[in-house]
């Protein structure tokens, strides 16, 4: 690892990043500084919170002289991250006569265009505002000599695109173009053969960023006990700030208002909200007001909240691009973070393909029990009620009830009622559960019948590690399997049954759609077995197939059909 003064920066440079706290740079920082400050073009490729706001921002404030005409130009997909990288940039150039403005959506333009006549020499902004602005002749770019294109990929998730290339096409065509994105879509790629002229490509891989700051695991839950797996894992967890994904605007105001009424300090932020409802939440956010922000992947690009402690997602990212995206709002300046996602049995073969694309198995974690989460429930209430004592408080206004009541009932009686009172609330309640009933499976098993047989090629392979993918157990755990023409009876642990019904019970086989039901104890299988075949696969009962799959079971039902 080398050192900042290694890059002959201006001493006013070294100084601010002293200030900063920066000892030595990233590798992100280490790989870029340099062949930037040499003039040639750059694409780098680092997720966010890799220090890479530093690594372009070092040699804009080194080239950047104290001139009053723009000289360097910072594209970002949110006004949030546009405010911050201004923020950054003005503390490494603190000690040179750098103005730098941030230009949003959001602000009153009139602002804008006063500081800019002013004169600044770098300007961060969004492709809308600053296309506004070039559109009104209030922005001129023709001295540009820096253009930096910042989480490109999330501007063109955005619909930045045309945006952008506009605004290229009117900067100084004799500049040095940077472009950093976590990931390199075709559409980034062809940006570069544009706009760029023989750019270096600087790549950190995924493991050197994510592997050493942020611990990733999941927790396998169903569908119908998703909510009440989510404050198990909140109310087991140290947590300082958290930031949980939902898939949709809806997702996020459902989820938000369950964990409120649950006693939880939540928002929602979503792309419906007004920039002064954004604003509001954010702030509220940042200040500790708030546990936990409730969010879609839009609307919490560009957030650099420092101390957030853990990422949940709620809902499985739709692509492992955004995986990465969400988890990097954690485990930023160096510090440990957490990330967590939640995965029903029908999104296995989805995570599945995460960690296939990142090279990064995601650890599986038991979802904590009712007694592990009550006794730290406990410990939390009696933490509460020591610190209330301690501070001395005047109580008086509850003391006339409690003599009162002391009076007719034991003092611990009347205790244990005001704390069932307090926090009744915020104790675990138990998980709905699926009630499978008698399937006449082995001790310890559930038996399932499914609609489909040896006519859509089933065998014992293939269903064991349709089970084993699906829902992510050891095929030695599967028991016995009974296959037949047109149906199969296969056995599975009680304990995993309820995913496995998840996962399967509208799945597909070869191409086939499966149903999946509890099975008939045994001794009724020979009267039923054709009639459950023949209601799942809603075909008319005929006595002919009746037969057909008497003949079948008597000819394959063997006990070596097992896992």
């Amino acid at each position: 690892m080398g050192n900042f003064k290694d890059y002959q920066l201006n001493p006013d440079i070294i100084n601010a990043i002293h200030d900063m706290g920066f000892e030595e740079p990233s590798p992100i920082q280490e790989a870029c500084i340099p062949t930037i400050l040499e003039g040639v073009d750059v694409v780098g490729q680092a997720q966010t919170g890799t220090g890479k706001t530093a690594a372009f921002g070092i040699p804009v404030a080194e080239r950047v002289t104290s001139q009053p005409k723009i000289q360097a130009l910072i594209l970002t997909p949110t006004r949030e991250l546009a405010i911050q990288v201004s923020g950054e940039l003005k503390k490494i150039a603190k000690y040179k006569r750098i103005k730098t403005l941030p230009i949003y959506g959001g602000q009153q333009i009139g602002h804008q265009i006063r500081a800019l006549k002013q004169g600044v020499q770098v300007v961060i902004g969004t492709p809308g505002r600053i296309l506004d602005h070039i559109r009104r002749k209030t922005l001129r770019l023709q001295d540009v000599k820096l253009a930096v294109l910042d989480e490109a990929d999330e501007m063109l998730d955005m619909g930045f695109v045309d945006d952008i290339e506009q605004i290229l096409k009117e900067v100084n065509k004799d500049r040095q173009t940077l472009l950093f994105s976590a990931t390199m879509p075709p559409e980034i790629k062809k940006l570069t053969h544009r706009y760029m002229d023989k750019p270096k490509w600087i790549s950190i891989s995924h493991n050197e960023v994510v592997a050493p700051l942020i611990d990733q695991f999941y927790y396998k839950v169903l569908e119908k006990n998703k909510l009440e797996s989510l404050c198990r894992i909140l109310d087991q967890q140290d947590i300082e700030l958290g930031i949980i994904f939902c898939r949709t605007k809806r997702g996020v105001d459902e989820l938000s208002e369950a964990l409120q009424t649950r006693g939880y300090m939540t928002d929602a932020l979503h792309g419906d909200l007004s920039q002064a409802q954004r604003d509001k939440v954010m702030n509220a956010f940042r200040d500790g007001e708030l546990e936990f922000l409730i969010a879609t992947d839009v609307a919490a690009r560009g957030i650099d909240v420092e101390n957030v402690s853990h990422v949940i997602n709620y809902d499985i990212p739709q692509d492992p691009e955004s995986y990465v995206h969400r988890i990097g709002r954690t485990g930023r300046a160096g510090r440990k973070g957490l990330a967590l996602t939640l995965v029903t049995p029908r999104e296995m073969t989805h995570l599945r393909s995460i960690e296939q694309k990142f090279k990064h198995p995601l650890e599986a974690k038991d979802l904590p029990s009712l007694e592990e989460v009550t006794e730290r429930q406990q410990s939390l209430w009696k933490k509460q009620i020591i610190e209330l004592l301690d501070k001395n408080e005047d109580l008086s206004v509850f003391s006339e009830v409690i003599d009162e009541l002391v009076q007719h009932y034991p003092a611990d009686k009347v205790a244990t009622a005001a704390l069932k009172l307090a926090f009744n609330d915020s104790l675990p309640s138990k998980d709905a559960q699926y009630n499978f009933g008698e399937t006449g499976a082995s001790k310890g098993m559930v038996r399932f019948f499914m609609n489909v047989g040896r006519n859509v090629n089933m065998n014992p392979k293939t269903l064991l590690e349709e089970v084993s993918d699906l829902v992510g157990i050891s095929p030695k755990v599967i028991g016995r399997i009974d296959i037949f023409e047109k149906f199969t009876f296969v056995e599975v642990p009680e304990d995993v049954a309820p995913f496995v019904y998840e996962a399967l019970r509208h799945s597909r086989i070869h191409g086939a759609r499966v149903v999946l039901e509890p099975a008939k104890p045994r001794e009724r299988d020979t009267s039923r077995s054709s009639r459950q075949a023949g209601r799942s696969n809603h075909n008319r009962r005929s006595e002919e197939n009746r037969k057909s799959n008497e003949r079948g079971k008597r000819q394959y039902s063997r006990p070596n059909h097992k896992g």
